[in-house]
Formats: C-alpha cells, sequence, structure tokens
C-alpha cells in the first residue's frame, strides 16, 4: 500500500512538473488582470475606429468655404493652404496610428500564439491526469487513508488528499482563464485589425483630399493670372509678393547678423562654412522644373529672375539639409508657403520653400543630410516642387555652384 501512495506522489510530482515546464503555473501573463486590460484595449479599438470615422475631411465643404475668398488671389492661397496643413497633420497622425496599430497586432498575435500554446499543454496535462483518476478510481484515496498506521497518519494522508484535489480545482481554474485569454486575443486581434483598415482607408481618404486641395488651388491661380482683366493687377501682385519675400529673408539675414556682432563681443564662436559640397536636397525628384536665372514668366509672360532651381518631387517626398548650419526661420509665408530659412557661417544660407511639413524650428542646430521638411505645394505654387535658393552676402547666388547634379 506504501508503494502506491509513492506512486500517487510520483504522478502527482510528475504533473505538477510538466505544467511547469510548459510555463503554466507561471503564466502571469493569463491572470485575470491582463485579461482586464484585453477587454480594455478592444473597448479602446472600437472608440479608434469610431473617431476615425466620425473625424474625416469633408473637402467638398471646404472648397465651397474658399469660394468667399477667390477674388483676392493672396488671401485664398493663404487660406486654402490653412485647410492643407490641418490636413496634413491629420494625415501625420493616421499614419502614426497605422504604424502603433501595426505594432500592437504584431505583439497580440505574439500573445495569442504562447496563449494557444499554453491552453494545449493545460489541456495535455489535464487530459493526463483525469485518465489516471478514470483507471484508479476515488477508492485509491480512500484505500490510501485506510493504510495509515495512527489516527495521526490518518490526518496526514487526509491533508495529502485536500491538497491534491485543491491541486486540480486550481489547475482546471488556471484552463479556464487561459481559455478565456485566448478569446479575448482572438477578440483583441480582430478589433486591431479592423481599427488598421480604417485607418488605412481615412489616410487614403484624407490623401485624397489633399490632392482635391492642390488641384483647386492649382486651377485657381492659373485661372486668375490668365486673366487678360487681371493681367496688369497679376503683374504687380506677383511682383510685389517678390518683393515682400525677398525683404523678410533680408530682415532675417539682418537678424543673424546682429547676433553674430554680439557673439563676437561675447567672444564667442558662431558658425563658419568650411567651403564643402552641398547634398541635394530633394532625393525623390525627377527632374528639374524650373531653373536658376532670367527666364519669362510661364504665364504671366513678362520678365523674371528666377533665384532658384525647382526640384519637381512627390508631395510628401523628404527634404534634406544641403549642409550643416542652424536654422533661422521655419515658418509660413503667403508666396514662399511653408519654408525653412538654413544659415550655414559666412553669409552663405539655403532656402527650402513650398513645403508640406516642417520638421525643425528656429535656433536648432541641423546636420548634412538631416530630414528638415516634406515637399509639397503651399505658397504660390500650382505643384508639389521644392523651390532650392543660396543666398551670399544678401543676394541670391547660383545654387549649382554649390551642388552636383
Amino acid at each position: 500500500m506504501k508503494q502506491n501512495w509513492k506512486k500517487i506522489v510520483s504522478v502527482v510530482l510528475i504533473f505538477a512538473f510538466a505544467m511547469s515546464v510548459c510555463g503554466i503555473t507561471h503564466a502571469s501573463a493569463l491572470t485575470n488582470d491582463s485579461i482586464k486590460q484585453k477587454e480594455a484595449d478592444i473597448q479602446k479599438a472600437q472608440d479608434e475606429k469610431k473617431i476615425l470615422q466620425q473625424g474625416l475631411s469633408d473637402v467638398q465643404k471646404l472648397v465651397k468655404e474658399l469660394e468667399a475668398s477667390k477674388e483676392n488671389l493672396a488671401t485664398y492661397v493663404v487660406e486654402l493652404d490653412g485647410k492643407l496643413n490641418t490636413i496634413q497633420e491629420k494625415i501625420e497622425e493616421l499614419q502614426g496610428l497605422i504604424d502603433t496599430k501595426e505594432e500592437e497586432i504584431e505583439t497580440t498575435t505574439m500573445q495569442l500564439k504562447e496563449a494557444v500554446a499554453t491552453e494545449e499543454a493545460q489541456y495535455e496535462a489535464m487530459k493526463m491526469r483525469i485518465k489516471f483518476m478514470y483507471e484508479r478510481g476515488e477508492s485509491f484515496y480512500l484505500e490510501m487513508i485506510l493504510s495509515a498506521d495512527s489516527f495521526g497518519e490518518i490526518l496526514n494522508k487526509a491533508d495529502y488528499v485536500e491538497q491534491l484535489s485543491q491541486y486540480d480545482r486550481e489547475q482546471l481554474q488556471k484552463f479556464q482563464q487561459t481559455r478565456q485569454a485566448v478569446e479575448e486575443c482572438k477578440a483583441l486581434l480582430e478589433e486591431q485589425k479592423a481599427t488598421l483598415a480604417e485607418a488605412q482607408t481615412a489616410l487614403e481618404n484624407e490623401q485624397s483630399s489633399v490632392q482635391t486641395l492642390i488641384a483647386t488651388k492649382e486651377k485657381e491661380i492659373r485661372a486668375y493670372e490668365n486673366d487678360i482683366d487681371n493681367k496688369e493687377a497679376a503683374i504687380k501682385e506677383y511682383e510685389a509678393e517678390i518683393a515682400a519675400q525677398n525683404a523678410e529673408i533680408a530682415e532675417l539675414e539682418r537678424q543673424v547678423a546682429e547676433e553674430k556682432k554680439r557673439l563676437a563681443a561675447a567672444n564667442k564662436s558662431a558658425i563658419i562654412y568650411d567651403g564643402g559640397q552641398f547634398k541635394w536636397p530633394a532625393p525623390a525628384y525627377t527632374r528639374i522644373s524650373d531653373d536658376y536665372g532670367n527666364r519669362i514668366h510661364p504665364i504671366l509672360k513678362v520678365p523674371q529672375f528666377h533665384n532658384g532651381i525647382d526640384m519637381a518631387a512627390p508631395g510628401g517626398s523628404p527634404i534634406l539639409a544641403a549642409y550643416d548650419g542652424e536654422v533661422v526661420a521655419a515658418t509660413y509665408n503667403g508666396s514662399m508657403g511653408n519654408y525653412v530659412m538654413i544659415d550655414h557661417g559666412g553669409g552663405l544660407y539655403t532656402i527650402y520653400m513650398h513645403a508640406s511639413a516642417l520638421y525643425v524650428s528656429k535656433g536648432q542646430v541641423v546636420t548634412k543630410g538631416q530630414k528638415i521638411a516634406a515637399v509639397g505645394t503651399t505658397g504660390r505654387s500650382t505643384g508639389n516642387h521644392l523651390h532650392f535658393s543660396v543666398r551670399l552676402n544678401g543676394s541670391y547666388v547660383n545654387p549649382w555652384n554649390y551642388l552636383s547634379s
């Protein structure tokens, strides 16, 4: 009889060891708290999906709102660019949500795989235990107790029996918990995938809205400039915009010069250009749509000095800092749109215009090749491109002197 008792203990120990090896008794990921967290995550994903469905831009409404400002092109451009910026911010938020959801799906898929493996291991261990109980029968416990030589031994053996029963109940509870965790993981995974799909659809819709607004803007600018009745006014307005643009740039240079005088007086070093070659600022460019120098304006048909190089590139593609320097402006202008201006030292500056988004701020030090903005068509622009200018000692100079094609 004592040999039988030892056999029971051995089987129980083997069972416990198998459960431990499978990670079941230490499956902290499958606690009630983690299941509740999964339920909260499911609700969060459902809420995110509702917000996405309700938050799409109404591009037709936006176009209608712009009707009142069409007569004044400068006002129209500024207002339309404001709406473009708002949608662009949504696009960046949606892309961030998509990236997050993809990471969450990867994590949840892994958790589901682990939970299923734990469930299968628990199920196999329980089958082994049930098989043993079926073969030996409940009478086995009674025989073990009756074989005791003393009352004290009876109490000890009864206590062992209770511990075995408690162990069985705990393992059943863990198995039920694991089953629930598996179902929660499956449900969460489905919700995360649904939210991801909703975010991707929303992203496509917002990108389409951007293209609609850009096309509307291009149409209005061309119509305004091609209108013979507006020709003289359009030329004067264009010249005034260029003058204002130059004045803004010159003022920024003046401020930098004053700051450098202050640094010199305080015996502090300023940025110095070392003569190195610039990095191409629009790596995704497809062609030069307009080169540096004197030309006839393609629409207004008047002589114009084009103070930079226009690099046609896809909207949203990166704009890189051509060289090391300090950002002296990262802001919006009705003519230049979203633009960045960088001081490289020695009176040398680079300017990057018409961006759809800015990734740097005034006073920030940047390095050659650093992403500073995204290509766009903000400001007085009729298509996605980077207008890249170089200034030296207060005047525009040919960017090709610093670039390699």
